[in-house]
């Protein structure tokens, strides 16, 4: 169980996932392989994977992702991305090490998969299985060569000894949904809005 709190900022970006002004994460967090480089995937084309197997340090809990691999389509981070919706939608998640009464800041760049139906993927971040924030993309226009990335923000406080980080598609019977790359994790917030945060 964790102390929710309703912290989302949400701030364009270009390829490279950019904080707002003042919202720099100030401590690192031990999230390992955040922009899902390994294991690697085919060049220009991608893995699929379904519940029960895992992406490095992160497992596929329900459902199916692709793993994109070099060339394919555009990263934010690295050469790698991860397509929440591989035959349906699928989920990933993550558990690293916490301490309890201390905030904790994810950020991550959002983007679709333009194949397909261009339009609305969606999706939510869950903090140990609680919905905590729900997203949306809108792939209309965006490329494979111009992903349009987003990046995305949420803070949470923890209240044990290790956090679940998980992020799942609710774009239902599609095999286009939305895409994550450069999951970071910090200890802590220190852009103004937090303080304002409640819930």
């Amino acid at each position: 169980m964790v102390a929710l709190r309703a912290c989302v900022t949400t701030v364009a970006a270009a390829g490279l996932l950019a904080l707002m002004p003042g919202a720099a994460l100030a401590a690192p967090v031990a999230l390992d392989d955040g922009s899902f480089e390994y294991p690697t995937a085919p060049a220009n084309s991608f893995s699929a994977l379904t519940a029960g197997q895992s992406i490095g340090p992160w497992t596929i809990d329900s459902g199916s992702v692709d793993l994109i691999g070099s060339g394919f389509w555009q990263a934010a981070d690295g050469k790698q991305s991860v397509d929440l919706n591989g035959q349906g939608p699928g989920k990933v998640s993550q558990t690293f090490t916490t301490t309890a009464g201390k905030t904790y800041t994810v950020s991550y760049a959002l983007a679709g998969n333009p194949a397909g139906n261009q339009g609305v993927k969606t999706g939510q971040v869950l903090v140990d299985g609680q919905d905590f924030q729900n997203f949306s993309f809108d792939t209309t226009g965006k490329s494979f060569a111009q992903m349009g990335y987003v990046g995305r923000q949420v803070t949470f406080v923890a209240t044990g000894a290790s956090t679940t980080l998980s992020f799942a598609s609710t774009t239902a019977s599609s095999a286009y949904g939305p895409v994550i790359d450069n999951v970071r994790i910090g200890s802590c917030c220190s852009c103004s809005s937090c303080s304002s945060c409640s819930g």
